[in-house]
């Protein structure tokens, strides 16, 4: 049996994230030279090739896309194991930023998982649209953030997963009615009220704000209360809310990206614990959703 070593995992996870042997070796306190020299060496323990890379770019093979998830729940366990016999060795505040929807469905569980974990750290959260918490961690006011981004911008952070795209509103009456569709946005900027408006004006369909809102339970009153139709991801469609879509008259919609981000500078140890321990977490999730979609098919 081959028994892998945990400190090559580590580098491997790290240079997925960061996109950089240089950059993931000023992370984990080597060169870059001892970064290499163990990703060939889990490379040779696996017996696949992990990652290609380029004097520029550095890209997971399909093997590494594979292995990554299974990469960070091992790390997972390790330092889980790690932090419960030691009563929890990372302390200090985290200064976390999320978009309130994603926030609300996803974190609430993981973020309490963490504390009884680590029990010393602290955490701040704050939930703001992606521009605002952008440019709180180029301030220095976040450690982390999760942001909304189209899957073909710039490759920073970590993409944490696809979000497939839905119409949703009351009843179907409000898709097939006459005249401009009247929507229920959150204020510019905002990736879902840019993927409505393009997708409409591409497909030439009149359109309008009848419901504006920065508060997703503001959003979701309008919506039940009939004013109008919204973008969300499939995943936190409201289920007394009716799916839409073209055979209402309205066009498709591309899949967005929720992707973790670290403060520019150097964040503390408490941070990249929960950076970690959030993406192995969201992965088990994404997992666990993805298995019971196809035992419903």
């Amino acid at each position: 049996m081959i028994n892998l070593e945990l400190n090559l995992v580590r580098s491997f996870v790290a240079i997925a994230e960061v996109k950089s042997f240089t950059r993931a070796g000023e992370r984990l306190g080597r060169s870059q030279s001892a970064i290499s020299l163990q990703i060939r060496r889990l490379e040779d323990q696996i017996g696949v090739r992990l990652l290609s890379r380029d004097p520029r770019h550095v890209v997971l093979t399909p093997d590494g896309e594979a292995f990554l998830p299974q990469a960070r729940r091992l790390l997972r366990l390790n330092d889980e194991i790690l932090s419960g016999l030691s009563g929890g060795d990372v302390a200090g505040e985290v200064r976390l930023g999320a978009p309130e929807d994603f926030a609300t469905v996803h974190l609430p569980d993981i973020l309490g998982e963490f504390t009884r974990a680590n029990p010393k750290a602290t955490l701040a959260v704050t939930c703001d649209l992606t521009l605002n918490l952008l440019e709180q961690l180029r301030d220095g006011a976040l450690d982390l953030a999760l942001v909304k981004r189209e899957p073909l911008g710039p490759d920073v952070g970590t993409r944490v997963w696809r979000e497939p795209l839905v119409w949703v509103g009351a009843d179907e009456s409000l898709a097939e009615a006459d005249g401009p569709l009247p929507l229920v946005v959150a204020p510019s900027p905002c990736v879902y009220r840019k993927r409505a408006i393009t997708a409409l004006e591409k497909a030439g369909r009149p359109w309008r704000c009848a419901y504006t809102s920065p508060s997703l339970a503001g959003q979701q009153a309008a919506l039940r209360a009939g004013l109008g139709i919204t973008v969300l991801p499939r995943e936190m469609a409201p289920s007394d809310l009716v799916r839409l879509g073209p055979r209402h008259g309205l066009p498709e919609l591309a899949d967005t990206e929720i992707a973790l981000m670290r403060a520019p500078t150097a964040v503390p140890e408490a941070a990249n614990r929960l950076a970690d321990f959030i993406l192995l977490s969201l992965d088990r999730e994404h997992s666990l959703m993805e298995d019971q979609r196809v035992q419903l098919r």
